[in-house]
């Protein structure tokens, strides 16, 4: 595919954004695609404030420490139509929620996952990191660390959630939960892997490369408020 026929991606760069807004305005932009009220594939880039979330396998087993003491903390559990088990997002983790419509891009689930997986592989290995897949537990690993978890849903043919990368997060929350309900696993940041300070904003700009040069795409920065004339509200 040459540059003149590359297909268009909106990217929208969000501060950071709670968990149920960014789900709201997924599931807005979802219904937006299928009505074609938006006529492109969208992908949002953000952090999210410290929450756990549980995907269609639940993950609630998983939690190891008693609810009371995130409540404490004011860290809300979300239950959310992604595939998966129960994962952390928070500050210093970049978040990647591509709305894409698989029919239109010919993509199966499977080879979308692992084409997400890839944007997150090339971008640790930017930093010098080597990085891998594991059919069996979907996200990309370093060793038997987990780097980046993956978890996607689809409706009536559009994807949405994504994929989650930690770049300098707290480590921390994740002792308090079986990682996608995985025992006996770790959970690595850049950050971890390099032993020296990662900041954010080289890391979107390598997935924003990244992300063009695997689904063959050209990405055109694009403001939220855009948006504020299709059939859905911004708030």
């Amino acid at each position: 595919m040459t540059p003149l026929t590359k297909k268009k991606w909106r990217c929208i760069e969000l501060p950071q954004t709670g968990y149920r807004t960014a789900w709201k305005l997924q599931t807005d932009l979802v219904a937006a695609r299928n009505d074609k009220g938006v006529e492109t594939d969208i992908v949002l880039l953000l952090e999210h404030p410290p929450v756990f979330t549980l995907g269609r396998r639940g993950g609630l087993e998983n939690l190891t420490v008693a609810e009371d003491i995130l409540k404490d903390r004011g860290i809300p559990i979300v239950q959310v139509e992604r595939g998966g088990n129960i994962t952390f997002h928070g500050p210093g983790q970049l978040v990647i929620y591509p709305i894409v419509d698989l029919k239109s891009a010919r993509l199966g689930v499977v080879d979308y996952v692992e084409m997400l997986e890839e944007v997150v592989i090339r971008v640790a290995a930017d930093w010098g990191i080597t990085s891998d897949r594991n059919p069996l537990n979907r996200g990309v690993w370093v060793g038997n660390r987990k780097l980046a978890s993956v978890g996607v849903a689809v409706r009536r043919g559009i994807s949405f959630h994504g994929v989650a990368l930690n770049v300098n997060l707290s480590i921390e929350p994740f002792t308090w939960i079986n990682p996608c309900g995985l025992k006996g696993i770790g959970v690595t940041s850049l950050e971890m892997e390099l032993g020296s300070s990662v900041p954010i904003d080289p890391v979107r700009k390598a997935v924003k490369r990244h992300l063009g040069e695997v689904f063959e795409v050209e990405l055109v920065m694009t403001k939220i408020e855009e948006f504020r004339n299709c059939r859905f509200k911004v708030s």
